[in-house]
């Protein structure tokens, strides 16, 4: 069956174009997204849904979406998403945070000039019939120094367009590295030398813990006098009460807004001042922007519900069309040993650790231990996946980690999960064939190769003689046939491990009698999703 994807916000008729022609099936309802009854009713029947900013994804609404897979935002921001909600339920959320990053920067741009010259006021006055020539004396652009708060993806075509005007550009940015500063043509400065030196600041970062009032009252202080400010990124990245008194006092020249603390902005501590140009968050404001980002969104769901390719995910990492093929196979080999472990392990887990050899160290490892995680707690929680697994994990305060290394063995590559319980540590490792298919390789440090089947049964017992048999003979009179069998020893005499690949489930009067004898430790049975 085509999955099906609900768009309930204004999308364009090529984006919703872009879903039928990848073999998606999709209901255009640009009026839903406000209808918040209807669409809680209609939810349950989709796979995907495309929004915009109408639509509230709430928590009310996600736990009404049974069948939903992914949820697409045409922009950047996500604020009308409940991200953490839909992480629990394994929904990947994405956005397209570069189909407006050009509209964004120049708008920055825009308005930069906009408060270099006093455009505004000066329109207004002339359009009043006043001819105020003299009271307008703007500065010049071309030689100043601007002062770029993050070189990121808008941030770093500011840069661009800055240079291009003749400015000399400076960068905070604590991910910038000193070659790519250099391949921008930018400096590279601390943000103290960056509020002393600037004549022009623009803001290009994320709104987080860090970044929340980066230019506060003690900030603003340390800049120099006449600078002027624009954001067009988050409000809340500047004090806009501490920036309205540093306006009043002459300290800041002025300032461009097009984002506030509160929005809509009705009212703002920066509003009715001189030299202050404010527009109502229009960043992404053009009809090239509204139109990429929403060719965007139908093209990275599309390539998810139909592909299984993962981009420009919040709470997920990103496969690309070209990697899923390839590490389709791994993942699945991720999600075998992990659920092998979640099915042996009886206690409380403390500690995971995920080795990654050869060929799979240089993989997408994130997307790997997503997916040996949800194999790891399936058997605790039933609708567990690779975005919901990563969160249930930390929440439950497992130490987790990853170790890569160049090729060691025999096999090009292989991943090894080490489980520390309240008990006892228990590890496993695979790899995976030219036939794609997984393989157990080590099971508790005893080498074997043994296939992966839906129906196993995993047996530990001391080495002894008539072991083979006794199985065999057990499982042969209860009528379970045997697909695949395989063995593995510490030492002669020592602990052994057997891995039998059966054609269907076990019952637990059959394990009974295997466990019976006084050689087996363990017998036990194992489901596995080898589709």
């Amino acid at each position: 069956m085509a999955p099906r994807v609900l768009v309930s916000d204004a999308l364009s008729e090529t984006a919703v174009q872009i879903f039928r022609d990848r073999g998606v099936e999709v209901d255009f309802e640009p009026k839903l997204g406000k209808d918040k009854d209807k669409l809680l009713e209609v939810i349950g029947q989709y796979d995907g849904l495309a929004i915009r900013s109408a639509t509230k994804a709430t928590e009310k609404l996600i736990a009404a979406a049974t069948n939903l897979k992914v949820i697409g935002r045409a922009g950047i921001g996500v604020d009308n998403v409940d991200i953490p909600a839909a992480s629990r339920r394994g929904i990947i959320v994405m956005n397209t945070p570069f189909g407006n990053s050009i509209t964004t920067a120049e708008h920055a741009i825009a308005l930069m000039f906009a408060v270099a010259r006093e455009i505004p006021a000066a329109d207004a006055s002339t359009q009043a019939g006043k001819w105020e020539k003299s009271k307008f004396m703007g500065v010049e652009i071309t030689g100043k120094v601007l002062g770029v708060i993050g070189a990121g993806n808008i941030g770093s075509i500011v840069c661009a367009r800055a240079i291009g005007l003749k400015m000399h550009v400076i960068a905070y940015d604590p991910f910038l590295s000193k070659e790519r500063a250099e391949e921008m043509g930018v400096t590279k400065v601390e943000l103290d030398e960056l509020l002393a030196r600037a004549d022009f600041i623009t803001l290009h970062v994320p709104m987080t813990d860090k970044t929340r009032g980066i230019l506060n009252a003690e900030a603003l202080a340390k800049t120099k006098k006449g600078v002027r400010i624009i954001n067009c990124a988050r409000g809340g990245l500047v004090d806009e009460a501490a920036l309205a008194e540093a306006l009043k006092s002459g300290h800041v020249a002025g300032a461009g807004f097009d984002v506030f603390e509160t929005e809509p902005a009705t009212e703002s501590p920066l509003f009715g001042l001189p030299n202050v140009v404010c527009t109502p968050h229009l960043g992404a404001s053009t009809t090239e922007a509204q139109e990429n980002v929403a060719l965007q969104v139908a093209e990275q769901m599309a390539d998810y519900l139909v592909k299984g390719a993962v981009s420009n995910a919040i709470n997920m990492p990103s496969i690309t069309a070209e990697e899923a093929p390839i590490l389709k196979p791994f993942i699945r080999l991720a999600d075998v040993l992990g659920s092998f472990a979640g099915q042996a392990t009886e206690s409380a887990i403390k500690e995971i650790e995920i080795l990654y050899d050869g060929v799979t160290a240089g993989m997408n490892t994130k997307a790997l231990t997503s997916a040996l995680l949800a194999g790891l707690i399936r058997s605790q929680v039933a609708d567990v996946n690779m975005v919901s697994a990563p969160i249930m994990i930390k929440e439950k305060g497992i130490i987790l980690s990853e170790v890569k290394r160049d090729k060691t063995g025999i096999y090009d590559g292989y991943i090894k999960l080490t489980v520390t319980t309240e008990r006892q540590t228990r590890s496993v490792a695979g790899t995976v064939f030219s036939d794609g298919k997984p393989r157990f390789i080590q099971i508790k440090g005893i080498n074997m190769d043994a296939e992966v089947g839906a129906h196993m049964i995993y047996i530990t017992n001391t080495d002894v003689p008539g072991m083979i048999g006794f199985m065999g003979t057990t499982l042969g009179d209860a009528g379970v046939n045997i697909a695949n069998f395989q063995l593995g020893r510490e030492k002669g005499g020592g602990e052994a491990i057997a891995l039998l690949y059966v054609d269907e489930l076990v019952s637990d009067e059959v394990l009974a009698k295997l466990t019976a004898h006084p050689a087996i430790k363990q017998a036990k049975t194992m489901a596995f999703n080898v589709d």
